[in-house]
């Protein structure tokens, strides 16, 4: 989670002295931009001590260890799908959705409709067949 955390650290800096400059490029006169930027600074910082928690509590993992072996690594990674069609019918979903936003709204029901199918398909695809469990 080191690698993970410093993600979260560096830009978070990077927005704290960018607010810090563009407070001081305004007179901190406009205090929208002001506000948006630091707080955007301070949502990396919590992103960051999360992380910094975490590795805290679980320790250092095997990709964190400099001189660590792929073989580590090995053991279950998860599930992967690679005959699924429901991420496509969700994708199509997403898309008519966004339709809807820029031609009209009555897109919308069916689009709505077209992903939860496709939701409810995606998390029930080894619950059925010949992948049942």
């Amino acid at each position: 989670m080191r690698l993970e955390s410093n993600v979260f650290w560096i830009p978070s800096i990077f927005f704290f002295l960018a607010g810090t400059a563009y407070g001081i490029f305004t007179g901190f006169s406009e205090w929208v931009g002001l506000t948006a930027i630091l707080l955007t600074g301070g949502m990396f910082v919590m992103v960051g001590i999360y992380f910094k928690m975490l590795e805290k509590r679980h320790g250092t993992r095997p990709e964190d260890d400099e001189l660590g072996e792929i073989s580590q690594l090995a053991g279950s990674q998860g599930v992967y799908a690679p005959w699924s069609w429901w991420p496509l019918v969700i994708g199509i979903g997403a898309a008519l959705a966004f339709v809807a936003m820029a031609v009209g709204w009555w897109i919308m029901v069916p689009a709505v409709l077209v992903g939860v199918v496709g939701l409810v398909g995606w998390v029930f695809e080894f619950s059925v067949g010949q992948h049942a469990h």
